[in-house]
């Protein structure tokens, strides 16, 4: 039996996800890449994995995208690691650069600038040392994941993109959801469900081994406040809304 070859982000926010899948019955079974999001969007994309958790701004280009499962990352306000810094108020920012691991946030804070922030900046997008090269005077960058731990302290301006999204639509937000790119095996589908469930149950041995690398984190409020992992009506209308808005901007 061929395996199931599967695309995980790297991110703190999946490693509940990980823990589950790793300590799973079926890890034999599977084939499992960690990934930034825009490449696990890639490589489902391309057809060289069958799942990948990945950015839902993705899931419209992909052919055969169904969700698996009703598991996802999303939040219901601040998410905070999901931001756009910067070194003057928002009404001063001319330029963003954007963040290239995620294309979700990309869309996202353009979405905020027009609707939200009522502003118009140029926009740029990041390479590989952006945060260092880029963001400087009135220009402002967005940036994800867990380099925002090391980031955010060094900018007077933090705008969570998350509590934005809630401020300006009253919904919840969904960065990413488990999507494949063909019919799964419904027996597997199961048991991939219940090692993610598990996994969230074990979130308390995530925060210890993670507490190593940064010890003044408030893993306990990051993950049980900023970030959700079940589907709910809230995040679905939220999700809905976002993927419609993209339709206005691109």
């Amino acid at each position: 039996m061929d395996k199931i070859k599967i695309s995980a982000i790297t991110y703190l926010n999946t490693k509940p996800f990980m823990y589950g899948i790793m300590h799973s019955k079926f890890r034999d079974m599977i084939e499992l890449s960690l990934d930034i999001p825009s490449v696990c969007a890639d490589k489902l994309k391309a057809g060289t994995v069958d799942i990948g958790i990945i950015p839902v701004a993705e899931i419209s280009g992909i052919k055969g995208a169904n969700m698996v499962t009703d598991f996802c990352i999303s939040c219901s306000g601040k998410v905070r690691t999901v931001v756009l810094v910067s070194h003057v108020p928002v009404n001063e920012i001319q330029t963003i650069v954007l963040d290239y691991q995620s294309r979700t946030s990309v869309q996202l804070v353009r979405i905020l600038a027009r609707d939200y922030w009522k502003i118009a900046p140029e926009w740029k997008n990041g390479g590989v040392n952006y945060i260092r090269d880029d963001i400087q005077g009135t220009t402002a960058g967005v940036i994800i994941g867990d380099r925002v731990f090391e980031a955010e302290s060094k900018y007077p301006y933090v705008y969570d993109l998350g509590e934005a999204w809630k401020a300006h639509t009253g919904l919840d937000f969904v960065f990413a959801c488990w999507v494949a790119n063909k019919p799964i095996d419904p027996a597997f589908v199961e048991k991939f469900a219940i090692a993610l469930e598990d996994g969230i149950v074990h979130i308390p041995d995530v925060i210890e081994e993670y507490l190593v690398k940064y010890p003044d984190y408030p893993f306990e409020e990051y993950f049980r406040e900023n970030i959700f992992y079940h589907m709910d009506d809230s995040k679905r209308k939220g999700m809905e809304l976002f993927l419609d808005l993209i339709k206005e901007i691109e």
